[in-house]
């Protein structure tokens, strides 16, 4: 085979293989999510960041904001009012959650009814996970973990029998605490910082971008890594010039062009 048929297989592969990565820009199989991600002009109010590139509906939006969400019939207020501050940072949660196309990477298998799919360990920037438990360590709340273990008998969440209201300070004593526990690990706390292109942001100013897309674009290289040895992303958001399949046929392509050539040798090589 010569080289020019070599570079033609190649450039076939590339055309059949599509540019798309499986670990970005995708959304979630879960309960409110889109199948894909796409502009939303009308999100409402905290989920608006995500309006250009957003894995949910306006409606799912406006309902990430009631303190009775029709999403998952969850009150906020189960041991009293939820502060306004502290409410703040748990729709910006929720927006991140059903909105972002930026959490590929920590896409998991879930064994629940209602979604086959969660998130699994996101890396969250340090001062997001900090602000959100100052703002919220003198809220009462029964449960170290939120995601399982409540009294339904009403429809709506409710603590359970026997167990006491304390203050977030108690029941979470650290950061990394309430981060890490209150959705079983769905965010892992790190002391990276906002902008640092290795943590993912809970907030944003979306007239500077999104800057979880770099983020995802680095994990997703680091979960590859194992499969094919790569040159890290880089933060400017471009492209690789091959998707990872045509690297991985690269190296049996040149057996193959060597084999029929008898061993051109590296000057041969040095041509192209």
């Amino acid at each position: 085979m010569g080289m020019g048929q070599v570079m033609l297989v190649l450039l076939a592969v590339c055309t059949v293989v599509p540019a798309r990565d499986s670990l970005l820009n995708i959304c979630m199989d879960a309960k409110h999510h889109k199948t894909k991600p796409g502009p939303e002009g009308m999100l409402y109010d905290q989920c608006a960041p995500w309006k250009d590139n957003a894995c949910c509906t306006a409606n799912t939006s406006l309902e990430a904001h009631r303190d009775q969400s029709n999403l998952y019939n969850f009150n906020w207020n189960h041991c009293g009012v939820m502060p306004r501050k502290c409410k703040h940072h748990f729709i910006q949660d929720t927006c991140l959650y059903e909105c972002s196309p930026n959490l590929g990477p920590w896409i998991d298998q879930a064994d629940s009814s209602w979604r086959r799919e969660r998130i699994l360990h996101v890396p969250l920037c340090r001062e997001d996970c900090e602000q959100w438990w100052e703002d919220c360590k003198d809220y009462v709340t029964c449960k170290e973990n939120w995601h399982k273990g409540w009294n339904w008998a009403t429809g709506t969440n409710r603590c359970p029998w026997g167990s006491m209201c304390r203050p977030f300070s108690q029941v979470f004593p650290r950061p990394k605490d309430l981060c890490e526990k209150i959705w079983s690990n769905s965010y892992r706390y790190t002391t990276e910082q906002r902008g640092s292109g290795r943590c993912i942001q809970m907030w944003f100013d979306p007239a500077q971008g999104n800057p979880n897309v770099v983020v995802a674009k680095y994990y997703a290289w680091k979960k590859r890594s194992s499969w094919v040895e790569t040159e890290p992303p880089e933060t400017s958001g471009a492209e690789c010039a091959l998707p990872w399949p045509v690297l991985v046929l690269l190296p049996l392509a040149i057996v193959v062009l060597l084999d029929g050539a008898g061993g051109c040798g590296s000057h041969g090589w040095g041509s192209l």
